[in-house]
């Protein structure tokens, strides 16, 4: 952490899902000054106006303009956006950068000026992260997906993987469209991008790194009748017996801060408004069955982007995500 002095912080896209959960988790931050949050449709605007549940917490107002006095900036702007906006916009190199696009996921996409971006996912990169000046934060389903297979990948033992995941409706963005509205998203289920979702390259290039030789991934994603959260199952062959497959994920995950391993199955309500992932187990018929649940707007975006930044600045990694699930 920067000494004797908060992380000073901009936000842009600050008005969408990602950027109010930044603010919602920053704003209690003690390590943490939020310098300003930008949003060019809202500028001059209260925070609290377009997000609803900052009144009394902050008099923030959106602003149009930069302010490069920061340490930190956090990108939350759409697929696509974030190189075009450091492309036209003149930021400090001494300014670390955490973005929630997919932009700099890729090793062939990392690269921008000669910023070079490390991939966020701390399970996995959480030493590249302390020494780096810039993440690409990890997409939410693939955050899911690959925090139930990196134990198998690190063995060695990924086979085939069959995977089927559930997302809430915030995973779609705050633009409206036909299959976000409430009147087609109530009580209605429907699958998309089947074998062909963009986080699929982002989780082979994890497991590649694991595991150099493996089987195909085979995902298909449902859009779901609610809000907030992700709940994924893949299954794949495997000679493990149960007691020996949670012995290796337990350890895999021994000094993991926020994922946990759990003897019961779990549900979406353990882990909804937290920075938590959590996993459990099942062996049928020679196949190991993985379920994994994160919050999608938190350990899915704007809380592993914090996660990230505590990392980076020598804070302890928890620091301002010690968030309680609502399970009822």
């Amino acid at each position: 952490m920067i000494e004797d002095k908060k992380i000073r912080a901009g936000i842009i896209g600050g008005a969408g899902y990602t950027g109010g959960e930044m603010l919602r988790i920053l704003v209690n931050h003690a390590g943490v000054e939020i310098v300003f949050v930008h949003s060019r449709s809202n500028a001059g605007e209260a925070v609290s106006k377009v997000h609803g549940d900052m009144v009394g917490e902050t008099d923030l107002r959106f602003v149009s303009e930069l302010n490069n006095d920061i340490d930190i900036l956090f990108l939350c702007v759409g697929h696509g956006e974030a190189r075009a906006f450091l492309q036209n916009n003149n930021i400090k190199d001494s300014v670390k950068i955490i973005d929630l696009s997919q932009d700099f996921r890729l090793v062939k996409d990392a690269e921008l000026g000669g910023r070079q971006f490390v991939y966020g996912l701390p399970e996995f990169n959480r030493d590249d992260i302390k020494y780096a000046g810039n993440i690409a934060n990890p997409g939410c389903f693939a955050t899911a997906i690959q925090l139930g297979l990196l134990p198998l990948a690190k063995a060695g033992l990924l086979k085939e993987v069959h995977t089927t995941g559930i997302t809430g409706s915030t995973g779609a963005g705050q633009k409206l469209t036909a299959t976000s509205h409430f009147s087609w998203r109530a009580n209605n289920v429907q699958a998309y991008k089947s074998l062909a979702h963009q986080h699929m390259n982002e989780i082979m290039q994890t497991i590649s790194a694991l595991q150099p030789v493996h089987e195909s991934l085979n995902f298909i994603p449902w859009r779901g009748d609610f809000t907030r959260g992700i709940y994924v199952t893949s299954y794949t062959s495997c000679d493990l017996s149960i007691e020996s497959a949670y012995e290796l994920f337990r350890k895999f995950y021994s000094s993991a801060v926020f994922t946990h391993v759990s003897d019961e199955m779990i549900d979406l309500k353990q882990v909804v408004n937290t920075n938590k992932c959590l996993i459990s187990l099942e062996k049928v018929d020679g196949k190991l069955v993985i379920h994994a649940a994160i919050d999608n707007l938190i350990k899915g975006a704007s809380g592993q982007a914090v996660q990230n930044m505590n990392l980076m600045f020598g804070l302890p990694e928890d620091m301002g995500l010690r968030l309680k699930a609502n399970s009822f």
